[in-house]
């Protein structure tokens, strides 16, 4: 028998299907399933995306190869927004883009840090940055975010963990799994820490777009001078165009960092799925009414959850915005593995254990809920009261 490679048989198993293999013993008594385990856009994209997707994917052209760092309408175009959000000087050599942003994730990971070298990440975290990091090689340091500051990370306390091997911090924000939204002040102190101590600040901004400020600006660190010598940015056209299956992702870099991502997207992907591209290049301004609509829609919800769980006896959300709700559960002592398991064969509500998410966090339950309308959220006191796992 030949050997496997260490470093990806100590990585877990993709946790989202193993927990729903929960809910096929669920015998819906309590109602229809609701599944808020995975953060997936609760609607389609917008005919006009999906016809451009079409004809797109009829082209012989795009058929063919494209750029290694993406076809230049979608650099040029996204450069542009993310100049106008941010106030940013940014172009489309500052931009690659990618196949999905957990690939933006790994390239940037990749082209600052390798085997004996570390990575901060706040905890709790995105299970698939743990997991691409170990398979990577790449040491992981928790930096713990504690519920009574809302999951915010705090940078002094990520300076006292930096060592020799450290070469990023990561933030990620709107949080993916708390739902925290990082305050301005708190990642401007992250960058000048990085800066100062010549490390890369990775910011992933999958979420960005369902920030309830209406400016879907996170931070103001790309309109300062210098971004590029510390700030490497993550995006995802996923979640705000609803197009996951397209997997189209986006890195905003300076030079020094894009000339190695243009090596590792070389041998991993070759090039990102070209009829996305073409259709996202118009997509960002052609869905942009769209866009707000779906986020005035995820911001109702956001307010219909946290009406309705802070109803339920016992449970309690420690934090919540974009797709996510960051839930305390009542159960003192009891894994949270075997809440949420109990609450999916039970009452038919799959939410996702916090120890899912690392360390320290057996106390609480993510809940996604972009894919579920507030009728389905109405319903969730009559489950969660009562629960006994």
């Amino acid at each position: 028998m030949f050997a496997l490679n260490s470093n990806v048989v100590d990585t877990g198993t993709p946790p989202i299907p193993a927990a729903r293999a929960w809910m096929a013993a669920y015998d819906g008594a309590a109602g229809p399933p609701i599944d808020l385990s995975q953060a997936a856009p609760g609607s389609p994209p917008p005919p006009a995306l999906l016809e451009r997707l079409a004809a797109a994917a009829g082209r012989p052209d795009i058929a063919r190869y494209g750029a290694i760092l993406g076809d230049a309408p979608l650099r040029e175009a996204y450069a542009g927004e993310v100049s106008r959000l941010y106030g940013a000087d940014a172009g489309p050599d500052d931009i690659a883009v990618t196949a999905g942003c957990n690939l933006a994730f790994l390239a940037a990971a990749l082209a600052v840090a390798g085997p004996g070298a570390s990575v901060i990440l706040p905890a709790p975290w995105y299970f698939n940055h743990q997991m691409t990091l170990q398979m990577l090689g790449i040491g992981v340091t928790p930096l713990a975010c504690r519920p009574e500051d809302g999951f915010v990370p705090n940078p002094t306390a990520a300076e006292a963990l930096i060592d020799a091997t450290t070469r990023a911090i990561v933030l990620v924000t709107p949080n993916n799994p708390t739902g925290a939204i990082y305050p301005e002040g708190v990642i401007a102190a992250f960058e000048a820490l990085c800066r100062r101590r010549g490390l890369a600040l990775i910011i992933d901004e999958t979420y960005r777009d369902f920030l309830s400020n209406g400016t879907n600006r996170a931070h103001g660190l790309l309109a300062a001078p210098g971004w590029r010598g510390t700030v490497v940015q993550l995006y995802s056209f996923s979640k705000a165009y609803a197009v996951p299956g397209h997997r189209i992702g986006a890195i905003t870099a300076g030079p020094q960092a894009m000339g190695q991502i243009l090596k590792v997207l070389d041998s991993f992907q070759i090039c990102a799925a070209r009829p996305a591209q073409d259709a996202l290049a118009w997509g960002i301004t052609g869905v942009a009414e769209w866009r707000a609509e779906t986020r005035a829609t995820i911001n109702r919800r956001i307010a219909a959850f946290e009406t309705v769980v802070n109803a339920c006896e016992g449970w309690q959300i420690s934090s919540i915005g974009a797709y996510f709700a960051y839930v305390r559960h009542p159960f003192a002592g009891v894994a949270a593995e075997r809440v949420a398991e109990a609450l999916a064969r039970q009452r038919g509500v799959l939410g996702l254990p916090g120890s899912f998410f690392g360390p320290g966090q057996e106390g609480h339950l993510r809940f996604a809920f972009a894919n579920a309308d507030e009728a389905a959220i109405a319903t969730l006191p009559g489950r969660l009261g009562g629960l006994a796992p």
